[in-house]
């Protein structure tokens, strides 16, 4: 043994499960003499594949295991290790390390796996005998061995032929059972796969109920959205109706508002008929008066005079008092109309201005839904087309750049001043009263532009 520190590879595996005729020993003596080395005669089938740490034993016959060597020598390597034909080796084992009883040993080839590959027939380590080197016999014993060594040496063709049909069924077996041993790994990865495969099946189940689950969630949250979007679509079509009864409102309180604006100037025009024939009357006292002025010191006796005329005269007195009082009338029958016209323009603008607070709401209002439904109030003003815009008499105010100001009708009659929705109406009588003069005798309103028309209604209070 080379080094026996270097322990070879063994295993538990019983002889049941160890293949014999993979390795075959040649020429294996019945005995051999202590004290001598040996040579072990081996023969590498096809069925094996040597490898580095093969080696060669001597066991005591009734061993179990490869661990009950008693001595070994590692396995030389041929020349050509996948070789496809049988290979012979030799083995020399030193006296040294060989038993020194007289039990019965055999050889045995063991792998790098410490599985037996092949065993050896017994032999035993004792000295020669004399009846081993000298054998007397007769002619008929001998012509009986003879009988008997060509028995046995047919026997031995039969166990040779018996003994390569069993390598031959042993080659087929191992065959076999390598394909077995590849069925029984592919089987083995296949129940793995199958065990991942069913694994990932379970995953993929869970995940699909979660999904499923997740599907009606978002299809019950689509219902109640459509819905809500039903509901919006609703109310988007109630405001229009309402927006669009209201403009329809407003478009006719807007040609009111004309109406009056064309009577409250057909009633400037009269009165400014009315303001010429004072200028007439104006003069006419005016003269008077420059001939009171050119004459004081007669006072007495022109009013004397002026009284005897009118005694001379009845009719000219009462023509211009009839006069003077048709003038009165007239101007108090303007005054109360327009004092109407102010209140229904009141009314009017009051009107509006409750219309124009809804037609904020229901914008807002409809601001909301788009937000909601994503519909926008510029799809709901859609059915409001030019033409329709066109048609209103100031246009629709909540469309284009019109603005209230073309419409309003906070506007002065005395100055055409124009005043701001939010004024108060307090305010805004001021600014008129503010153009006007109040007769103190009977509360009749004059313009300041016709102050003179103002003095001489007062005069004429005062020839009564």
């Amino acid at each position: 043994m080379d080094d026996t520190s270097d322990e070879p590879p063994t295993s538990a595996v019983l002889l049941d499960n160890c293949h014999f005729s993979q390795v075959i020993f040649n020429n294996v003596e019945k005995f051999y003499v202590p004290g001598g080395d040996i040579t072990c005669y081996y023969t590498l089938t096809q069925n094996i594949v040597p490898r580095g740490k093969d080696w060669v034993g001597i066991f005591r016959v009734g061993w179990k295991t490869t661990r009950e060597y008693y001595t070994f020598m590692w396995a030389p390597l041929p020349a050509d290790v996948h070789s496809d034909t049988a290979v012979q080796l030799q083995i020399q084992f030193k006296a040294y390390y060989l038993p020194k009883d007289d039990e019965y040993y055999q050889f045995c080839y063991v792998d790098q796996d410490g599985l037996v590959r092949g065993a050896s027939v017994p032999f035993q380590f004792r000295a020669e005998t004399e009846d081993d080197i000298l054998v007397v016999t007769t002619q008929g014993e001998v012509e009986e061995i003879e009988l008997q060594n060509k028995n046995l040496h047919k026997e031995n063709e039969k166990l040779k032929a018996s003994c390569a049909n069993l390598q031959e069924q042993n080659t087929i077996l191992q065959e076999e059972l390598k394909k077995t041993q590849d069925l029984q790994s592919s089987l083995k990865s296949l129940r793995s796969s199958t065990e991942q495969l069913e694994l990932e099946l379970n995953s993929l189940k869970k995940e699909n109920k979660h999904l499923k689950e997740l599907d009606d969630c978002r299809e019950a949250e689509l219902h109640q959205l459509k819905e809500q979007v039903q509901n919006v679509t609703s109310d988007k079509e109630r405001l229009e109706s309402r927006l669009k009864t209201a403009l329809d409102h407003m478009d006719q309180l807007q040609s009111q508002v004309l109406n009056y604006e064309k009577e409250v100037q057909n009633l400037s025009q009269v009165d400014h008929n009315k303001t010429e024939q004072l200028e007439s009357l104006k003069e006419e006292n005016r003269q008077l008066r420059m001939t009171q002025e050119v004459k004081p010191s007669l006072s007495v006796t022109v009013l004397r005079g002026a009284r005897a005329a009118r005694l001379r005269h009845p009719w000219q007195r009462a023509a211009t008092s009839q006069q003077n009082c048709d003038l009165i009338k007239q101007l108090e029958e303007q005054k109360h109309l327009y004092q109407i016209l102010q209140a229904k323009k009141n009314k009017a603008d009051e009107e509006n201005q409750k219309l124009r607070e809804e037609i904020d709401g229901l914008l807002k209002h409809l601001s909301q839904s788009r937000d909601a439904s994503s519909f926008s109030v510029s799809q709901a003003q859609a059915p409001i087309t030019a033409s329709e815009v066109k048609g209103l008499l100031f246009g629709n105010p909540y469309h284009g750049e019109i603005t209230w100001h073309s419409v309003s009708i906070r506007k002065c009659p005395m100055c055409d001043e124009v005043f701001p929705e939010d004024i108060d109406t307090s305010q805004y009588e001021a600014h008129v009263q503010s153009h006007l003069l109040e007769c103190p005798v009977c509360s009749e309103t004059f313009e300041k532009s016709n102050k003179q028309v103002f003095d001489d209604h007062v005069f004429c209070h005062g020839l009564e």
